[in-house]
């Protein structure tokens, strides 16, 4: 009678686990039938996400930092970048900057242009893809609306330059621009 009881007990055990799991997978898989939405909603609100890119931290390069508003940054940096050349006395980072996404970008390509003596607006033009009201007459290439990397922009504006070399050393220009405003 022990044996007996003992597979009794062994099969209820079973069992239990079985129906525990077997609910804890239907509730993994989601709510069907009537209540399904207000279910949906409430399970939803867990701690942890399983969609992978809230995973990845996103990028705080343009958004308000500890300084300000990237308009902050850019008044600050806009008697700096007239005093190095970079931009001409009538003009702001502002302006010069618009239709660049991160900052970091303009000012590299700010920075290439100054080093190797190119356009800035031809730059702004390729690595952008946006026309602005600028003279582009002068650009070599074509001037499309196709965005596209500073170092091929600087390829095709002059092919005799080191475009990499030229794109590494005006990013870490960028960067040390920022890192000295506390960006």
């Amino acid at each position: 009678m022990n044996r007996q009881s003992l597979t009794v007990a062994f099969v209820a055990v079973g069992a239990f686990f079985f129906a525990a799991v077997g609910a804890e997978r239907a509730a993994a898989q989601g709510p069907a039938g009537a209540g399904a939405s207000s279910a949906a909603q409430e399970s939803s609100h867990s701690s942890r996400s399983l969609n992978p890119i809230k995973w990845v931290k996103k990028d705080s390069k343009n958004s308000v930092d500890s300084n300000g508003t990237r308009s902050d940054v850019e008044k600050k940096l806009t008697p700096k970048l007239q005093a190095a050349g970079l931009l001409p006395a009538n003009a702001n980072a502002t302006d010069a900057c618009s239709p660049f996404t991160a900052l970091n970008e303009c000012l590299a390509a700010l920075h290439a242009s100054h080093n190797l003596g190119l356009d800035f607006n031809c730059l702004r033009a390729k690595v952008t893809g946006v026309q602005t009201n600028a003279d582009l007459s002068g650009c070599k290439g074509s001037v499309g609306d196709k965005a596209e990397s500073l170092s091929k922009a600087i390829h095709e504006v002059n092919p005799a330059a080191d475009a990499k070399g030229a794109t590494k050393n005006a990013e870490q220009q960028a960067k040390d621009d920022l890192k000295e405003l506390g960006s």
